[in-house]
């Protein structure tokens, strides 16, 4: 991968590629792209999408989709499987039942995403659920204990690069404590560093070796009272110095109502701030224009960070999906109670 590639994930307008797109992403150069509902429709037409955003820019790039489970699912019925939201999933089991269950959902869900050509979720998310979390994040949460949190998403992940998906996790350094959503507003954060350090950082430190993440549009006024995590350098020097996140860093969607300015100033003060990767999503060509261009190309060590991500994409070893499904249903199931 050279230099000359953009610093930025872009989306798509619709299920196809149309000609004028194609031209664009090829001269854009972006780093990869992310997918939503507005591009899914069956089986057959998002394995052609895949294959021909990668042939748009002449090369293997990721592919990315939300598959959280409940609510934030892309891929959906009749032909996936609808998924419940992490909050509930193994809700009872015990903590060694519970992992292999999170850890067979999202193998499952890795085997799904790549046959379609998708090799990167924006899982597993981090947060943790408070009383007084917004109910945008709240169940997407696997819970409100920090060791119990990292355990869930340490299975998630490794059950996604078991199946060949890269994990993003999200949202660093922590967006759990916000009580507005920040796709409207831009949350904040008042409580103090050693109490963050305990609670919410904890997950992301403890998965810090994960190849890539995604910041958190919110004020963590302990850190930077003026400016949210995505588009600060201090916020930005916590994930990398305090959390140890070493790994590729995008950030969540420009496009989200929490930042101000335009998008090529939201672009650039994001990739300013020390982020590797603009996240725009909604496949509106003047918005990705802006953004492309205020993003530049990936840096030495933005370069260096792709690089060492896209290697940790593997062709998966075959499952009997039948069995591990079955499994997964039995551990749902199963008498194993706390």
């Amino acid at each position: 991968m050279g230099t000359g590639v953009s610093a930025s994930v872009l989306g798509c307008a619709g299920p196809s590629l149309s000609p004028d797109e194609a031209a664009f992403f090829h001269d854009a150069r972006p780093w990869g792209f992310i997918l939503f509902a507005r591009n899914v429709e069956t089986p057959d037409q998002l394995r052609r999408l895949t294959d021909d955003l990668r042939a748009s820019v002449g090369r293997d790039a990721p592919v990315l989709v939300d598959q959280e489970g409940g609510r934030v699912q892309r891929l959906r019925a009749p032909h996936w499987r609808e998924w419940a939201p992490p909050l509930d999933e193994g809700q009872g089991l015990a903590p060694s039942d519970r992992a292999r269950a999170i850890w067979l959902r999202y193998r499952l869900i890795a085997e799904e995403l790549r046959a379609v050509g998708i090799d990167a979720n924006c899982a597993p998310t981090l947060d943790l659920a408070w009383p007084s979390t917004h109910p945008f994040l709240q169940n997407r949460c696997f819970g409100g204990d920090p060791a119990a949190v990292a355990e869930a998403g340490r299975a998630a992940a490794e059950g996604l690069l078991a199946g060949g998906v890269l994990p993003v996790m999200k949202h660093l350094p922590g967006h759990g404590r916000a009580a507005v959503d920040s796709h409207h507003d831009l949350p904040r954060l008042a409580a103090p560093l050693d109490e963050l350090d305990g609670t919410d950082f904890a997950p992301f430190r403890a998965l810090a070796d994960l190849p890539m993440a995604m910041t958190a549009h919110i004020v963590v006024e302990a850190v930077d009272a003026g400016r949210p995590a995505t588009q600060s350098p201090a916020a930005v020097a916590l994930i990398r110095d305090r959390i140890g996140f070493s790994g590729l860093l995008l950030s969540d969607d420009l496009s989200m109502q929490a930042l101000a300015g335009t998008l090529g100033e939201r672009a650039g003060a994001a990739i300013a701030a020390g982020c590797d990767i603009a996240l725009h999503c909604n496949g509106k060509r003047p918005e990705m224009e802006a953004v492309v261009a205020a993003a530049g190309t990936l840096g030495t060590a933005a370069a260096r960070r792709a690089e060492a991500a896209l290697a940790r994409r593997i062709r998966p070893d075959a499952i009997d999906t039948a069995a591990l499904d079955a499994e997964f249903g039995a551990l749902l199931r199963g008498p194993a109670r706390v």
